[in-house]
C-alpha cells in the first residue's frame, strides 16, 4: 500500500481570492466608456500603451505591467462577461500583450488586447492576427445569460475530451473500473493496437478513435432511481390535452420503473395517424425519466451499415449512427425515439436496415462494426413511432408495447385549437389575446374545415394563419384588434 510524506506541505493553505466582478454587455466596439476590462490604477497611473502578461486570472486575477523602472501589479477590477476565458486562456499560456487603456477614476479602462511576443514569449496563435480574430468574435456576441464560478467550472468534465494516446492510457489507469469488465478488457486490446508499431498508420488511427469515442461515455449502471408519479403526470398533461389511455398506459410504466428500479422489458410503440402528437409524446418520457434522447429517423435509413458502422479495413471506416447516439448523448442510458419504424426501406440488396435493430431491443447487447465490442443497452429505452403497423414485421412488432393514438374527436380538436395552439402561436409572435379574437362561430368554422384531418398539426397551421392575418391588419391597416367571425375564417382558410 502506498505511503505519502506530507511533511513539506504548509501548515496554512490561504485560499484563494477572486478580486474582479463581472459586467454585462452586448456592445459591440470597446471603447474607454465601455471597455473590455478595469484595472486597479489606484497605485500608480498606467500609460496608455502598456505591456504585460495576465497572471493567475482564475483567482487573484492580475496583470503585471513590465515598466521601465520594473515589474508592477495590478488587481483587475471588473470584466466584461464575454471575456473572462480568454483572460483565462491568455494568463494560463503566459501570452505576453499590449493593452491600450485609459486612467479614469474607476480604474485603467483597458480598451485593446494586442498580441507581442518579444524576448522568446508564447505566441497564441502562428497566425497573425488571431486573437484580434478572437476577440471581435466575442464583441459580436451576447453577453451570457449568467456568469459560472470558476470552482463550478473546474468541476465539468465534458471539455476535457479524451483523445490522445496518453490521456486515454491515464484514464485506464486511473479510472478504467468504472467501465464494464468486457469494455475494458476491449479497451486495453486497442490501446496496445494504438501504441504498436508493427500495424499500419491506419489501424493506429482508426483504435485511437474508437477508444475516444468509447472512453468519453459514461458507462452506467441499470439501476434507475424512483421518478415522482405526480410530476410525471404534471409533465403528461403539459405536453398531451386527453389521451387518457395513453397517459394510463405510461404511468403505469413509471410505476413499474419505481418498483423494480429497471427499465421495462419492452420499449413503447406509439401508432397513429399523423400529427397526433405521438413525438411529442416521446419526448415528455424522455423529459419523465430525466434521460438524453436522440431520434433515429428511419425513413432516411436505406442501407443497414448507416446503422451497424463499416469495418476498420476500410481508409474511411466510421461508427455507425446508433454508435455516433451514445457518443452524443456521453452515457450509455438515454431515450431512443425511432421515427418512422414502418417506412424503414429494404436497401439495395443489403438487407433490412430495420432489423439492425432487433439487437438493440433485446437489451443483450449491441456491436457497432468499427467499435467492434458488445455495447450493453440495459440502459436503452426505446420509443418507436408509425402511422400503419402492419408495415412493421412481426419480430420487431414482438419487442414492443404497442399504443394505437386515436385521433381526436371534434370537441377535442376545439379545445386544442382554442386552449392550446392559439395561444402557443400569441406567444411566439408577441401579440396578446385580445389582438385576435376568434369567435364561437369562427371556431367551428376552423374545426369544420379540418373534420377530415386527423392529427393536431394542421390546426396548428390554422391558428398560425389566422394571427399572422390579424398581425398584418394591425400593423398594415393600424387597427387595436381583429374580430374573426365564421365567414372571415371560411375566406382565410379555403
Amino acid at each position: 500500500m502506498p505511503v505519502f510524506d506530507f511533511s513539506d506541505t504548509p501548515n496554512e493553505k490561504k485560499d484563494p481570492e477572486c478580486t474582479y466582478e463581472v459586467f454585462y454587455s452586448n456592445e459591440s466596439e470597446a471603447t474607454p466608456e465601455k471597455p473590455i476590462l478595469i484595472l486597479d490604477n489606484s497605485a500608480r497611473q498606467w500609460k496608455h500603451h502598456s505591456g504585460g502578461i495576465f497572471t493567475n486570472p482564475s483567482k487573484r486575477t492580475t496583470f503585471e505591467f513590465k515598466e521601465e523602472d520594473g515589474v508592477f501589479s495590478a488587481d483587475i477590477l471588473e470584466i466584461d462577461a464575454r471575456f473572462t476565458s480568454l483572460l483565462r486562456w491568455l494568463g494560463e499560456n503566459h501570452i505576453n500583450v499590449r493593452l491600450s487603456g485609459k486612467n479614469q477614476e474607476n480604474g485603467y479602462a483597458v480598451y485593446k488586447i494586442r498580441e507581442t511576443a518579444f524576448g522568446g514569449g508564447t505566441k497564441l496563435s502562428a497566425e497573425d492576427g488571431f486573437l484580434q480574430f478572437m476577440i471581435d468574435r466575442l464583441l459580436a456576441s451576447d453577453a451570457p445569460a449568467e456568469e459560472v464560478s470558476d470552482e463550478e467550472e473546474e468541476e465539468v468534465g465534458d471539455d476535457m475530451k479524451l483523445t490522445s494516446i496518453q490521456s486515454i492510457t491515464d484514464f485506464m489507469n486511473c479510472a478504467g473500473k468504472t467501465m464494464p469488465d468486457n469494455i475494458r478488457l476491449w479497451a486495453r486490446r486497442n490501446l496496445a493496437v494504438a501504441r504498436s508499431h508493427e500495424v499500419s498508420p491506419e489501424e493506429r488511427r482508426h483504435a485511437q478513435r474508437a477508444l475516444s469515442i468509447m472512453m468519453n461515455i459514461q458507462w452506467k449502471s441499470n439501476y434507475f432511481e424512483s421518478i415522482d408519479p405526480e410530476e410525471a403526470r404534471k409533465i403528461l398533461d403539459e405536453e398531451l390535452y386527453g389521451m387518457e389511455r395513453v397517459k394510463q398506459r405510461i404511468m403505469e410504466t413509471i410505476i413499474q420503473i419505481n418498483r423494480t428500479h429497471t427499465l421495462p422489458a419492452y420499449g413503447l410503440l406509439l401508432v397513429g395517424p399523423a400529427g397526433t402528437g405521438k413525438s411529442q409524446i416521446a419526448y415528455a418520457v424522455a423529459r419523465i425519466l430525466k434521460l438524453p434522447w436522440t431520434t433515429l429517423d428511419m425513413s432516411s435509413i436505406n442501407d443497414p451499415e448507416q446503422l451497424t458502422g463499416s469495418s476498420r479495413v476500410y481508409a474511411n471506416a466510421k461508427p455507425g449512427i446508433i454508435m455516433e447516439a451514445f457518443a452524443m448523448s456521453g452515457e450509455s442510458n438515454l431515450v431512443f425515439i425511432i421515427n418512422e419504424l414502418d417506412k424503414a426501406a429494404s436497401g439495395k440488396g443489403k438487407g433490412n436496415p430495420a432489423d439492425v435493430l432487433l439487437t438493440l431491443l433485446d437489451n443483450l447487447g449491441f456491436t457497432d462494426n468499427y467499435i467492434e465490442c458488445l455495447i450493453p443497452t440495459v440502459g436503452v429505452y426505446p420509443i418507436a413511432t408509425a402511422n400503419d403497423k402492419s408495415q412493421i414485421s412481426a419480430p420487431l412488432m414482438s419487442r414492443f408495447a404497442v399504443i394505437d393514438i386515436p385521433d381526436y374527436t371534434p370537441e377535442e380538436k376545439k379545445i386544442i385549437f382554442s386552449k392550446f395552439a392559439l395561444p402557443k402561436v400569441f406567444r411566439r409572435m408577441s401579440m396578446k389575446e385580445s389582438e385576435c379574437i376568434v369567435t364561437e362561430e369562427a371556431l367551428d368554422m376552423v374545426i369544420k374545415l379540418h373534420e377530415n384531418t386527423s392529427g393536431i398539426r394542421d390546426l396548428e397551421q390554422a391558428a398560425e394563419h389566422i394571427a399572422a392575418n390579424a398581425l398584418y391588419q394591425i400593423e398594415v391597416n393600424h387597427v387595436s384588434k381583429v374580430v374573426f367571425d365564421a365567414e372571415m375564417v371560411k375566406n382565410l382558410l379555403s
